[in-house]
């Protein structure tokens, strides 16, 4: 068998299948190109989609920074107790020869953002707070220990405190197990 060259209309040589490869190569790479660009214009958002998201997340963030600032002032504004001690004192009234004792555990209502700073104070300052708080107990009458009758007792152991403590990081004072004996 003899081996005869065909030529192509425009006088090129042609091998067996040599065309039918290139229009194939030729036909996946066009093939790829198209569907990468499609690709991209229909998943690859555009600027305006992008700056949207941007913005959308940065007010997410924003407002759960708000938020949180919000339940931290909050919590910062809240009233707790804080435990200024137990008192049993034993007192005699000026006009009387009776004997009296009083037994009550105090506490002071501070905000939580003033906590430490009454922890701090309050350790520094102990004694002289319960100095005050026993001089303010045996100088009452005994008409103001009764129980109806102790805010002006609660009121004149705030001042008190506050005298001594820097600022007023008191906002009130309440008795827990308070009872008045005659002995």
């Amino acid at each position: 068998m003899e081996k005869t060259d065909t030529k192509a209309a425009d006088g090129a040589p042609e091998t067996a299948g040599g065309g039918k490869a290139k229009v194939v190569i030729v036909g996946f790479i066009s093939f790829v190109v198209v569907f990468e660009t499609a690709l991209f214009f229909f998943l690859v958002p555009s600027a305006e989609e992008i700056s949207a998201l941007a913005e959308a997340r940065l007010v997410q963030t924003v407002q759960e920074q708000k938020e949180k600032a919000e339940e931290q002032a909050v919590d910062q504004e809240k009233v707790s107790e804080f435990a200024l001690g137990e008192f049993g004192e034993t007192f005699s009234p000026i006009d009387s020869e009776r004997s009296y004792r009083v037994e009550m555990r105090i506490y002071g209502l501070v905000r939580n953002k003033n906590q430490e700073k009454l922890k701090a104070e309050f350790a520094q300052k102990e004694g002289r707070l319960r100095h005050a708080i026993r001089m303010k107990i045996r100088n009452s009458e005994v008409s103001e220990l009764s129980e109806n009758q102790l805010g002006l007792l609660q009121r004149r152991i705030l001042t008190t405190s506050n005298h001594l403590l820097e600022g007023d990081l008191l906002l009130g004072i309440g008795f827990n197990d308070y009872q008045l004996v005659e002995e």
